[in-house]
């Protein structure tokens, strides 16, 4: 054995046995448990970054665990290829999306095998491959077979200059974020998937998922299921507007009614007013996010027409208001001034009647001047036949009078919207469509597929290159043969990253999307990532999910049955970025220290849903850790003259019966550790604080040698998850052999948790005056008798008389004088 420990080497040697032996790849074995540990796949952006490195050795440390519980662990590596930082990086650097993420692919996967992950590399996918997006497209015309895909128009952020479309926070002040032209909104053909047709099964299966309570709620408040009324306003000379409230109880209090700038009451009313029309022109280049539509200023325009209010016969105003979207319901909506803040805004600034309808059940007054009240905790007022009733009485009131009348019908809504899945962009998976004059969108044929995207082009960032591509876009219908022409919208990127989860199952299966094998694996056991994809990315897999379920691709419902989200990598208490200068290049650390020492210091600094501040003297510290352990070990190695079977050493001694004692007790918290609570942080400090125990452990007896032998090796044994490397050669280095990963997880050994004596404390007057070693059975009086013979306690004691003696069982003694 080397006397110093030498992580290049140690770490080369370690990875190419490994890899030699094949020693991560796994098949399914229906005698073992399964166990399916996955962490979020990366986008291939060029090189790790921190957060990258802490998601991954989480990961790692669990299913390495696991493994050591006896399960078929399977942990695989991917990349989540397609997307808009492809293009930016071909802009800039001159070179094709598919070039410059090929290239990144090939060194994150360096990167990562230099950490030492346990990955299972033969399962390997990229997104962007035609093998995996072909499955995609071919699951994508079953759901339009099943009407679940759908296409229709809705409003988009369109640069006129780049020719594309915007994401929301690509709209920045109105304007492109790459070339600063005014943004406009545009109202294109877009396809969608129905998960709103779901929207009642994603809520009731977050019961089923053990996730952070956090996640649930925020995808539960995403969904936002509602119980409300559509209720039918009169138009004179129009046909009626329909809206949707949740607060039929102050529909006396409607006072105007807002539409959207797309509605068809705005377009008939702009046709011959040209103020109207530019007004709607500008409504159109409003971001449409809902933080935007919540900070901007909130503009109208009368439309010179009323509405019915169906409760009261009031004839009121309709105005096309900023903030009302054409895609969200019904585009219209009624106006309450007085109970919500927006309509308030928008009334005082127009000077529309504010009336009061809901008033505090304490009888208190309101003051309308300085804002509305909302609340749904107060009594009717102003409301004729539902003045004095709460707001279940009074909805329910309204609701059959409503009803009554064919004026409204009762509803269960969803803030959920369809997920848009068209993407006006390049680099992506086409969508599998072709455009017929006669037969109108078609599905490509299966043996048709995949439609595969063109890799060698020319990107400008003016438009998608494949728009203007004849090549691709000229063919003949399936249905009646004729020219047409090919969809050129590629699929949002959270399609490849909504089911890549199961297709790590079957990345050799050639002939279907999934084979048997996914039931094997599937839900993933434990899944790792941040809480930044609590919402989008794992609602979208969730719903993805049960479409596979329900085209009898999978058995499950869910999936992804736990869930962790770690916390973010901070330096100087701000998240890393390069914008502010605070990254550190793991590369480099490795270089420097190793990987296992990286690895030591992720699952060190904190644990593992907290933020990590990041600290260059905490790396510093664990690998001086690692080189004490490798100290300790060499030294053990060699004085070690007795066998290395400790299996029936006894402890005779109280110092080895100590040590027993001690190294027991941490097999039994790391366990814990490691299974319930999750917190790597303090197992490691366990395993800290047994390394300077067995240093003070002076005994050289071969039943010495014996139980540092044991300690060594459990010690081996519960670092192995975390540092693999140093631990593989440490295992050899004590005489056990290559097996280590394999090597079941140590068994606390309860007969050395028995004490035979222990050390309670003695005080005088709550102040420490002295321990002593007592049997573990000495009782009450016992304790007492003892404690009061004590010298050091007797001096403190001098004479004085004592009032009483305080005994707290195995702990300490207070002597009250």
């Amino acid at each position: 054995m080397d006397q110093l420990y030498d992580a290049k080497n140690i770490e080369a040697s370690a990875q190419l046995f490994w890899a030699d032996t094949g020693a991560f790849n796994v098949t399914e074995d229906p005698d073992r448990e399964s166990y399916y540990c996955l962490s979020m796949f990366p986008y291939p952006s060029g090189k790790l970054h921190m957060g990258h490195v802490r998601n991954y050795t989480i990961g790692d440390v669990i299913s390495r665990f696991q493994r050591m519980l006896g399960k078929n662990v399977m942990q695989p590596m991917g990349w989540d290829a397609f997307g808009l930082p492809a293009e930016n990086a071909a802009i800039k650097n001159n070179v094709a999306p598919a070039k410059w993420t090929y290239e990144n692919i090939d060194y994150m996967r360096a990167q990562l095998k230099t950490l030492g992950f346990a990955y299972d590399w033969n399962r390997e996918l990229a997104t962007c491959k035609p093998e995996y997006y072909r499955w995609e497209q071919w699951f994508f015309t079953r759901l339009m077979d099943k009407g679940i895909a759908y296409r229709k128009t809705a409003p988009v952020n369109w640069c006129p200059h780049d020719q594309t479309v915007l994401a929301n926070e690509q709209v920045i002040d109105g304007r492109c974020w790459r070339c600063d032209t005014e943004v406009e909104r545009r109202e294109i053909a877009q396809w969608f998937l129905k998960i709103t047709d779901y929207a009642e099964q994603l809520l009731d299966d977050l019961d089923t998922v053990e996730w952070p309570e956090q996640v649930k709620t925020m995808q539960r408040n995403w969904i936002g299921r509602s119980e409300g009324m559509e209720v039918e306003f009169d138009v004179p000379g129009h046909d009626p507007l329909m809206v949707y409230t949740t607060r039929p109880d102050t529909l006396y209090g409607a006072t105007f009614m807002a539409i959207a700038a797309e509605h068809p009451l705005s377009l008939e009313a702009a046709a011959d007013n040209p103020e109207m029309a530019a007004f709607i022109d500008a409504c159109r280049k409003t971001n449409t996010t809902e933080a935007a539509m919540e900070k901007m200023e909130k503009l109208g325009f009368s439309l010179g027409i009323n509405a019915v209010n169906p409760v009261n016969g009031e004839h009121i105003p309709i105005w096309i208001a900023n903030f009302v979207l054409m895609g969200y319901g019904t585009g219209a909506i009624m106006s309450v001034p007085a109970h919500d803040q927006r309509d308030w805004e928008f009334a005082r600034k127009y000077g529309i009647e504010i009336r009061q309808v809901v008033a505090p059940a304490d009888g208190s007054s309101i003051d309308l001047e300085v804002g509305s009240y909302v609340t749904k905790e107060g009594v009717c007022c102003n409301s004729n036949l539902i003045d004095g009733l709460d707001f279940e009485s009074a909805f329910n009131k309204i609701a059959d009078r409503l009803e009554q009348q064919k004026k409204g019908t009762r509803q269960v809504k969803y803030r959920l919207r369809d997920w848009g899945v068209s993407r006006q962009r390049y680099w992506g998976a086409p969508i599998p469509v072709i455009h017929c004059d006669d037969c109108g969108a078609v599905a490509v044929a299966d043996e048709d597929l995949p439609v595969i995207l063109p890799e060698d082009v020319e990107f400008t960032g003016i438009g998608s290159p494949i728009k203007t591509m004849a090549s691709f876009i000229n063919t003949t219908c399936p249905k009646c043969g004729k020219d047409a022409e090919r969809e050129t919208d590629t699929f949002d990127t959270f399609m490849e990253s909504s089911w890549y989860y199961g297709r790590f199952s079957c990345t050799d299966q050639n002939q279907a999307m999934l084979d048997e094998r996914v039931d094997y694996w599937a839900p993933v056991d434990h899944y790792i990532g941040g809480i930044e994809h609590a919402i989008l990315h794992l609602l979208y897999a969730r719903f993805y999910h049960k479409l596979l379920r329900d085209e009898g691709l999978v058995n499950s419902s869910e999936p992804f049955k736990s869930l962790l989200t770690q916390g973010m990598v901070l330096k100087d208490g701000s998240k890393m970025s390069k914008s502010r200068g605070n990254t550190v290049d793991p590369q480099e650390l490795i270089d420097r220290f190793g990987a296992d020492t990286v690895r030591l210091f992720i699952m060190f600094a904190a644990p593992p849903e907290q933020s990590l501040d990041w600290s260059d003297s905490g790396v510093e510290g664990a690998h001086r850790f690692l080189k004490r352990l490798w100290a300790a070990i060499y030294q053990h190695s060699l004085e070690c003259t007795a066998s290395r079977d400790h299996s029936t050493a006894q402890a005779v001694t109280e110092d080895q019966k100590a040590m027993r004692l001690k190294l027991h007790q941490t097999i039994k918290k790391v366990s814990d550790d490691f299974t319930r609570r999750l917190t790597f942080n303090t197992a490691i400090a366990a395993n800290m604080e047994l390394l300077n125990s067995v240093a003070k452990f002076d005994d050289h007896t071969p039943e010495g040698q014996a139980i540092r032998q044991e300690v060594f090796e459990n010690m081996i044994l519960m670092l192995a998850p975390i540092v693999p490397h140093v631990c593989h050669q440490l295992w050899q280095e004590i005489g056990q052999g290559s097996g280590i990963l394999d090597h079941p997880w140590p068994q606390v050994d309860e007969s050395a948790l028995v004490r035979e004596t222990l050390e309670m404390v003695i005080q005088v007057n709550g102040k420490l005056r002295g321990k002593m070693q007592i049997s573990a059975e000495a009782d009450r009086s016992s304790c007492e008798t003892m404690a009061l013979e004590v010298e050091a306690v007797r001096r403190f004691i001098d004479n004085a008389p004592i009032k009483k003696v305080i005994v707290v069982p195995k702990k300490l003694v207070n002597i009250v004088v």
